[in-house]
């Protein structure tokens, strides 16, 4: 009986963007994930994202069908909302066969950090911790394909990755305009709202709760980690922490290493889950 592996996105970014780390798992794992988190109007995004976690809840439901260990993995906001799904099933059927889940570089806020973003939720000052004023300003049209490429292959962050992943951003990343031009496909009025809606203390204060073992990557040149700081991710996972060369985006930069280590931390997972 093959286990299913439920892969969350980060925001802004559609789940084919992580075609190529995903097909790497596909050997071993069902695959699943859901495309654009936080675009269905029936899972609105709201303060601390309740909506989005049922969103989540309700596609494990519908893929679990016969598979083995169901194994929750995510990066950034998908990481959140994969610990959020698992506490949010906790007690069902279905939530029994969950077996773990999977963080990549979703650091949990706690403390005077989580006090500085709710701070500026009102101030503007939760720029500082996440993009949010950028993320309004992002360009969202280009006239073809290659402007896009271009366009991105001129950032820093963008010129980083693999350009198989980059290739699959310009695709699935932007769709097709009727002229044939390009626009974001990830909306970025909604990429603002799960920002600005993210969960601090609603999250970090109930990581005693959380039902199944937790492992977390962790990119060692990641901005958003080392502004959250590490002690309440620490708590959560103990020893099941594991550095991977990169930014926060090191899914996108090292795509098949990140596989690799998603693999390696589900074996150690498993390995508690029998103890």
């Amino acid at each position: 009986m093959t286990d299913l592996l439920l892969f969350s996105h980060a925001n802004g970014f559609p789940a084919p963007v992580y075609d190529l780390m995903l097909e790497s798992l596909a050997g071993r794992f069902r695959i699943e994930r859901p495309e654009r988190i936080g675009h269905d109007p029936r899972y609105p995004v709201t303060r601390d994202w309740p909506h989005l976690v049922e969103e989540l809840s309700a596609r494990i439901g519908a893929a679990a069908g016969d598979a083995g260990r169901i194994w929750l993995v995510g990066h950034s906001l998908g990481g959140y909302l994969s610990l959020l799904a698992s506490l949010r099933l906790a007690g069902s059927a279905l939530g029994a066969r969950v077996a773990g889940v999977v963080m990549l570089d979703s650091p949990l806020i706690a403390g005077w950090r989580a006090r500085l973003v709710q701070i500026g939720r009102r101030t503007g000052l939760d720029n500082l911790v996440m993009p949010t004023r950028a993320t309004l300003q992002r360009r969202r049209h280009w006239p073809d394909p290659d402007a896009v490429r271009a366009h991105f292959l001129a950032k820093p962050a963008f010129a980083r990755w693999d350009r198989r992943v980059l290739d699959a951003y310009v695709e699935h990343g932007t769709r097709a305009v009727d002229d044939g031009s390009r626009e974001l496909a990830f909306e970025r009025e909604v990429e603002y709202r799960i920002y600005r809606s993210l969960p601090t203390t609603a999250l970090s204060d109930r990581v005693a709760q959380v039902p199944v073992p937790v492992g977390f990557l962790a990119g060692t040149r990641s901005r958003e980690l080392r502004h959250a700081g590490h002690a309440a991710t620490r708590r959560l996972v103990g020893e099941r922490w594991r550095w991977l060369e990169g930014s926060h985006l090191f899914p996108m930069e090292r795509p098949l290493d990140t596989a690799r280590a998603i693999e390696a931390m589900i074996d150690r997972l498993a390995a508690h889950e029998r103890r």
